[in-house]
């Protein structure tokens, strides 16, 4: 995988992430706001694994130019 395609990976990740920060700040139901807090745990784990992919393609990508 590219560096460009994890970067736009983690950017429609940032998305999710958003659209579930809309759905804490809505709810008073406090289990319907773990299951949304545990989701946006998912999501930043994600984020940052594409984050290290897209370091990782881009330092290769340096060392081979």
């Amino acid at each position: 995988m590219s560096a460009d395609e994890s970067l736009d990976r983690a950017e429609e990740l940032l998305k999710r992430i958003e659209i579930q920060r809309e759905k804490l700040e809505a709810t008073d139901d406090p289990d319907q706001a773990i299951e949304v807090l545990q989701e946006l745990v998912e999501l930043a784990k994600g984020v940052e694994t594409e984050l290290q992919r897209a370091r990782a393609a881009a330092e290769a990508d340096a060392a081979g130019a």
